[in-house]
């Protein structure tokens, strides 16, 4: 099969267990193969990315989805330590959040994020963003591995 077509792992930062469970349904929705792998706050998700305890051995992730509203550190100051380290700054960063503040959407831009999508609240319309995030970042753009 073409390339383009296997699956990533893709690591969904997100403290609210309710999104968590809504990203989740969306994938078994959709039928979505890629490994999705959650962590609740900016520092899991860099020790994630890191490999650092407790996930030496965590897979690198072919795409981030992160929410900007983090505990511990939040998901500006994730996107900023991702794309300011070599190692990690090829992989794409979705800013997934209920955020629509213009200032929001700029300094996510400002700091290299790859997209960013305010979250619906409607269940249907969140399980449709979520397709259509996949099928952009795995199916139509050649990611590097």
């Amino acid at each position: 099969m073409n390339d383009q077509l296997s699956s990533i792992d893709i690591l969904l930062v997100e403290d609210d267990p309710g999104d968590v469970l809504m990203t989740k349904e969306a994938f078994e929705h959709h039928k979505i193969r890629n490994s999705l792998h959650v962590v609740s706050d900016g520092v899991e998700a860099l020790q994630f990315l890191r490999r650092e305890a407790p996930y030496e051995d965590a897979p690198r992730p072919g795409l981030v989805l992160l929410d900007l509203n983090l505990p511990r550190k939040d998901g500006r100051e994730v996107l900023a330590e991702i794309k300011a380290t070599a190692d990690l700054r090829t992989i794409p960063v979705v800013v997934l959040t209920t955020s629509e503040a213009e200032e929001d959407i700029l300094r996510s831009y400002d700091l290299h994020a790859n997209a960013y999508v305010a979250k619906p609240v409607d269940f249907e319309r969140f399980v449709e963003v979520v397709r259509q995030i996949d099928d952009f970042f795995v199916t139509v753009v050649k990611l590097p591995r």
